[in-house]
């Protein structure tokens, strides 16, 4: 089968198509032959070799959720799942190929209406902006920005804030444009990559959700209210700087919060209960999908550009047909 394979850390060069084996289910897990595969910034990150010192090596094929049709099974695995048309999560990778192995707990059906290029846009993203305002105690009256608004789990955390009744919704983004487009999902407030360029923005939020991280993240602290709580959920910017510690206790008569978030902390059965209320809601016109463009998976490389360019609004997906 065809897949995708980080031939070397780097650039999006370094992607590379190869034939490789179809892989086989173990006891547990199906087998999905794949329409659509999420393009996301761990790809990038797993990609540049940024992550290698967490075990990821050159050779691995890339990728974490897609969508599709299962076609087998694992031994003792029941065998009903055959023919039903899911959202899965592949783990560490396997998502950029033509067929794909996940674990049984990880494989969500598909509501009709739902496309498989809508899941993958949701999937993953949906549940970290869900469980991220949660992690964050965010509650109904309360302010809220977003860092790094435009991709995927920032269009998902700006829109389920706004629905879950923050008294504004800022955002930083890199244009006007992405500003106008992030209104329409709920947004209230658009800002610069720095936090400024609203006046009429609050001065400081109760919760920030921050997909970015990377050397600037220390200073989003101060955009923080008293018992302000600033959530990374994402570091497509890299780690915040070592001195991250010294900013907070620079605050310490603010009592400020910082978490990270990840998906990995939610027991499986309420990540799944998550996933299935959203696809539902998506299939029924209430979340917004927000697909940036849909490319053959022949074009990682240049879904990797677009997203190294900063290109991308929503997420970008890969088509192995």
């Amino acid at each position: 089968m065809k897949a995708v394979v980080i031939k070397a850390f780097g650039g999006p060069e370094g992607l590379s198509v190869v034939d490789v084996p179809a892989p086989e289910p173990s006891a547990g897990e199906v087998l999905v032959a794949v329409e659509s595969i999420g393009v996301g910034g761990v790809d990038a990150l797993t990609r540049s070799g940024s992550l290698a010192a967490w075990g990821f090596r050159e050779g691995l094929v890339p990728g974490s959720e897609v969508a599709g049709t299962v076609i087998a099974v694992g031994h003792e695995t029941d065998s009903s799942w055959i023919g039903q048309r899911v959202w899965a999560f592949t783990g560490l990778g396997g998502g950029y190929a033509e067929q794909a192995i996940a674990a049984v707990e990880d494989v969500v059906p598909l509501p009709t209406g739902l496309s498989a290029a809508g899941s993958v846009t949701l999937g993953g993203s949906g549940v970290v902006a869900h469980f991220g305002l949660k992690h964050a105690r965010f509650s109904s009256g309360e302010s809220v920005l977003v860092r790094g608004a435009a991709g995927s789990i920032g269009i998902l955390a700006v829109h389920l804030a706004a629905q879950g009744g923050a008294s504004a919704v800022a955002v930083t983004t890199s244009s006007a444009a992405r500003g106008e487009l992030l209104r329409e999902v709920g947004a209230t407030h658009v800002l610069d990559r720095s936090g400024a360029g609203d006046d009429t923005a609050p001065p400081a939020y109760d919760v920030i959700i921050d997909v970015v991280a990377g050397p600037h993240l220390p200073m989003f602290l101060d955009k923080l209210r008293p018992n302000g709580r600033l959530v990374a959920v994402g570091a497509i910017a890299g780690p915040p700087p070592v001195d991250l510690g010294t900013a907070l206790m620079a605050n310490f008569r603010k009592s400020l919060s910082f978490a990270t978030f990840s998906a990995d902390t939610v027991p499986p059965a309420e990540r799944r209960t998550v996933r299935t209320a959203q696809f539902a809601a998506a299939a029924d016109g209430r979340l917004p999908l927000v697909i940036h463009e849909q490319l053959p998976l022949d074009d990682a490389v240049l879904a990797h550009q677009k997203m190294q360019d900063g290109e991308v609004f929503g997420r970008i997906v890969l088509e192995p047909a």
